[in-house]
């Protein structure tokens, strides 16, 4: 139907309209205007189709699917009270109506209203034992009113019911996702230097667990470097303060000189407004001298996109040496499928964790230029999550100032998060 054509109509519709809202009673033909109606309310012309609704019910109060759809239009405009009231009007008058059971437990859920959708689909099944769709109303109702483990319950029926329903099945996944609070993982990476040093290697195996408090991350890192093992174990802590603010706390020990002896550190984080977030903290490493790092950043959520500014500040006897990066993350589906890119300039003996054997005030003030890119994402259920990243570091030689090598670096990650 052209242009021109649905013009024309939907004119001729709104004067038709206009001249039945003038009337006090209604008059036509109930089932013609409330097509008409229907026209109006799919062609955004809401208001005129609500009137239009309104009047019909002013000489038929029990016609149901009127009543039905004019709920249907408040909750589509967000008002979900008047959406409610006519939903329970409909349903007194009729309770064998599926599609208004549905409507409206929908419209709890769209008003954040969990434990009011969770009340209309029990009630719901009482009409309709066992159907899938008001099963599964039921389960993110449970979820929404944080009862995850009651919400999988309820999936579970549907997909003993039907186990081909793949609506359930994909559910199921992201249930099971969501309750898998423990995560181990691996990474290794690996650094190329184009001259002097031979090639190093970092080993990370993790234990993490999400809590009510925040997550806790278990780590052992074991480094081969100058043709010496060494390992370390390090706790991090990210507790929930308040709503929009938590911190980051770190804690390592080790016995060998790849790695500090003690390591700490603390950070707070705080969302503010726009979508950005602020950070300020600090991390100490203590090797024969002790090395004081104070660190800070900006961060900004824009649609799939995520952009973070860091900035590391590492005083000492010569002054102040300062280093910065810029991050930026693309997401697809999810927070675990995404391509990263960075840049940065500057040394941090917090992100390049090499001791040259207590020169420390001179390898702070290193020049050092650094590119990385990376590719993270996660199988079909979300069980495990994979990742890759390669840099290229441009760097001074702490023992040459002046002149510089090359350090590629190429790192993999595997985790598995289960229940």
């Amino acid at each position: 139907m052209s242009k021109k054509i649905v013009t024309f109509y939907l004119s001729v519709i709104l004067l038709s309209v206009n001249v039945v809202a003038q009337q006090k009673e209604f008059t036509g033909n109930p089932d013609t205007a409330f097509k008409v109606a229907r026209e109006l309310a799919f062609n955004k012309h809401r208001k005129q189709a609500q009137d239009t609704l309104l009047l019909i019910l002013t000489k038929y109060p029990t016609y149901n699917d009127v009543r039905a759809f004019l709920a249907s239009t408040y909750s589509w405009d967000g008002d979900y009270d008047k959406a409610r009231k006519e939903f329970m009007k409909v349903l007194h008058n009729d309770s064998d109506r599926k599609t208004t059971w549905v409507a409206a437990i929908n419209n709890e859920l769209w008003s954040e209203s969990p434990f009011k959708a969770l009340e209309l689909a029990t009630s719901a099944l009482k009409y309709f034992p066992k159907d899938d769709e008001i099963l599964l109303l039921k389960a993110k109702a449970q979820e929404n009113s944080k009862n995850p483990e009651d919400a999988l319950t309820t999936v579970n029926q549907v997909i003993i019911n039907n186990p081909k329903n793949n609506k359930a099945l994909e559910y199921k996944n992201g249930l099971i996702n969501a309750l898998s609070y423990n995560t181990i993982g691996l990474k290794t990476s690996i650094d190329f230097y184009s001259k002097v040093f031979d090639p190093m290697q970092l080993h990370t195996l993790k234990y993490s667990r999400q809590t009510k408090y925040g997550s806790v991350i278990a780590k052992m890192n074991f480094s081969r470097r100058f043709q010496e093992n060494g390992t370390q174990f390090e706790i991090d802590l990210y507790p929930k303060i308040a709503k929009g603010l938590y911190a980051y706390l770190n804690v390592g020990f080790a016995n060998t000189f790849l790695f500090p002896d003690v390591r700490y550190g603390a950070e707070l984080y705080k969302s503010l407004p726009g979508s950005f977030e602020i950070s300020a903290g600090f991390r100490t490493l203590k090797y024969d001298t002790t090395t004081n790092i104070y660190t800070g950043s900006l961060g900004w959520y824009t649609g799939n996109s995520y952009w973070a500014f860091r900035v590391y500040i590492t005083p000492n006897d010569n002054g102040s040496s300062k280093s910065g990066t810029l991050n930026y993350r693309k997401y697809r589906s999810d927070a675990n499928n995404y391509f990263s890119a960075s840049i940065g300039m500057g040394y941090s003996p917090e992100i390049d964790r090499f001791n040259f054997n207590g020169n420390e005030n001179t390898i702070v003030k290193l020049n050092s230029q650094k590119i990385n890119g990376g590719y993270y994402f996660s199988s079909k259920n979300n069980k495990n999550l994979w990742g890759s990243s390669f840099g290229i570091t441009h760097q001074e030689i702490s023992f040459d100032l002046g002149n510089y090598f090359w350090i590629y670096s190429l790192s993999l990650s595997w985790e598995l998060k289960f229940r």
